[in-house]
């Protein structure tokens, strides 16, 4: 029997960061990848990265109006700036740096995202992360959620050898556990490296796994280097990781047990048939997702 203990997960290509795009008015990010073109990274649907962005006091609030989802869930990790949502499910929240907001949109939900008040009175830098993680078909037609991660709450381990520290966001990391709850098996740390130092890592074998360089750079696994704002995509076999950093560096570590469904998405609604697709669409359309008080 084959087995891939101990063996190093081979680097299969690092994506260079794409033009960047608006989502509304008020996030400037790169799509580091989408379903449509990195099906290897199941469950992982889709990545913007907003890279720091300055902008100025106003008197409205910047950001995306009302719009809905369905089929998965949104996962957005605040760097710097503040972020506020409200949902047609009821929730409301404000994530500011280190807090993650994990909703649900699983059978359907409408939502906005905006800079948050002060943030918009105050101007000043904006970082975000937003993933985009799949469901399996039996979880679409969930109830919709809502989790704030806030990073008060959220462990942080410091790596062997004074490497860095990796803070827990999902899954778990030595004796660590994170505090977002997952439908499927999902690792997701928030990782700063050190300069010069390597971190040893290991992950579950088998599991769809990216690293994001938000700041910083070095090799992984022995790869030719990695500059920020690029994404090392590595194969599902083998669990070690080794990165140096070349300078002090943030990291976004990805990895999640594969869902092996059909993916069928149209915008903002990600399922497993066509007529799945449809159904959204009309649901959305005759008011069955809610509204925005």
């Amino acid at each position: 029997m084959t087995t891939t203990l101990n063996r190093s997960k081979k680097v299969l290509g690092i994506e260079q960061a794409p033009p960047r795009h608006w989502v509304g008015d008020g996030f400037p990010v790169r799509s580091m990848f989408s379903y449509d073109s990195a099906p290897a990274l199941s469950p992982f649907l889709l990545l913007d990265y907003g890279a720091p962005s300055e902008f100025p006091p106003a008197l409205a609030p910047r950001g995306v109006g009302e719009h809905p989802h369905r089929g998965f869930e949104t996962v957005t990790i605040a760097y710097q700036g503040e972020v506020e949502h409200r949902d047609s499910a009821g929730h409301k929240g404000r994530i500011g740096p280190g807090d993650v907001q994990w909703m649900t949109a699983a059978s359907g939900i409408v939502h906005e995202e905006m800079h948050g008040r002060e943030f918009t009175k105050n101007g000043g830098t904006l970082e975000m992360v937003q993933l985009w993680v799949n469901l399996p078909a039996r979880f679409k037609k969930a109830p919709p959620g809502y989790q704030d991660v806030v990073g008060s709450r959220t462990p942080v381990v410091a790596l062997a050898g004074d490497a860095g520290t990796v803070r827990v966001i999902a899954g778990a990391f030595e004796k660590e556990k994170g505090p977002a709850r997952t439908f499927t098996p999902i690792e997701l740390w928030d990782m700063r490296l050190r300069a010069g130092k390597v971190a040893n890592l290991n992950v579950p074998a088998g599991q769809s796994t990216a690293l994001l360089f938000l700041h910083g750079g070095g090799r992984v696994n022995g790869s030719k280097s990695v500059d920020e704002e690029q994404l090392v995509v590595l194969d599902r076999d083998g669990e070690t990781l080794s990165i140096e950093a070349a300078a002090d560096s943030t990291i976004l570590l990805l990895s999640g047990a594969p869902i092996d469904e059909p993916v069928v998405g149209h915008g903002p609604f990600v399922m497993n048939t066509e007529n799945e697709i449809r159904q959204a669409i009309a649901d959305y359309r005759n008011g069955l997702m809610g509204h925005l008080d």
